[in-house]
């Protein structure tokens, strides 16, 4: 009986060690994810590049480089609508060819940072060899429609509204270094809803499927479009932005990740709905999601590998 039970002891411990390490992000060689073009992340709303040594690509931008990718981290302003983040972004872009000499750029955005890398291949395609979105708010938000119920143009509700998400802004941006930046957190929640979405696609509508939940048009002007997006909210007991993402995706009344509808967030190439909330999209908080989804950040990995196999 003891042989018996050190043998099932054993089976046990090679099982949680297979388990552990499926959970770690898988390593490979050093030119695995080295894209011909840069990769710019670029933030969601309220989003910065980094609080107190806090990454908002949680471990992915470093662990990009290890596998050979040239990385650069935007930062556009927290809060402000998809074109004044958009028109920041685009002269960042002008800067990284600059310092690198690349012809191009590929985009990956998260949430508002979707439209915000769509507004600069739409206004200058020339210098944007790829736009990937994840979790990205690309046909509109139920949340921020609800937001703007509550809150109409003109009343107090919206100047409270106001009022609390500047004040957030102005902590995010004195932590992160961007209290330069211009904020205006209704104009960012205009650009979010469905309204506001719909009237910034009849600009900028690359990639953007027509309706329903299929996938959009896979290359426009020379520039290519994926994406992939969480669909759910409870995905870890320790973590604390759950209970809140999960009351938001009440709203919805289908699959999402609790500030995104699965079929908003498609563009182009559609590569997966995951179980991921909106923050686990992005490997927060500091790397708490679900033990048994790919982890977020060979996602990224995959995707930049995905990217310099088709000569991006």
């Amino acid at each position: 009986m003891t042989a018996f039970f050190r043998q099932l002891r054993r089976r046990w411990i090679f099982a949680l060690a297979l388990l552990f390490a499926a959970a770690l992000p898988a390593t490979a060689a050093s030119n695995y994810a080295q894209t011909r073009y840069p990769i710019v992340l670029v933030h969601g709303l309220f989003g910065f590049d980094s609080v107190f040594g806090l990454d908002y690509f949680y471990g992915i931008p470093g662990n990009l480089r290890q596998s050979g990718a040239k990385v650069y981290v935007a930062q556009v302003s927290a809060a402000n609508s998809t074109e004044v983040r958009g028109e920041q972004l685009l002269a960042q872009v002008r800067n990284i060819l600059a310092i690198t000499g690349a012809a191009k750029v590929n985009l990956i955005g998260h949430s508002h940072g979707g439209p915000t890398a769509r507004y600069v291949a739409g206004v200058a395609p020339q210098l944007v060899a790829s736009v990937t979105s994840v979790g990205g708010v690309n046909r509109g938000s139920r949340v921020a429609d609800v937001l703007r119920g509550v809150a109409p143009a003109g009343s107090v509700s919206e100047v409270v509204a106001n009022g609390a998400a500047s004040a957030l802004v102005t902590l995010i941006n004195l932590a992160s270094g961007g209290s330069g930046l211009p904020q205006m957190p209704i104009a960012a929640l205009d650009s979010l809803t469905t309204a506001g979405s719909a009237r910034f696609n009849q600009r900028f509508g690359a990639g953007v499927p027509s309706s329903g939940c299929g996938n959009g048009a896979e290359s426009v002007a020379g520039v290519r479009y994926y994406s992939w997006t969480g669909k759910n909210t409870l995905t870890n007991v320790f973590d604390p932005s759950d209970a809140a993402l999960f009351a938001t995706s009440l709203v919805f009344g289908e699959a999402n990740d609790g500030l995104v509808s699965a079929c908003s967030a498609r563009l182009g190439r559609h590569l997966g709905d995951y179980r991921q909330n909106h923050l686990d999209e992005v490997n927060q908080m500091v790397g708490l999601r679900d033990w048994f989804s790919p982890d977020p950040v060979t996602l990224y990995r995959e995707q930049a590998n995905r990217l310099k196999n088709a000569g991006l």
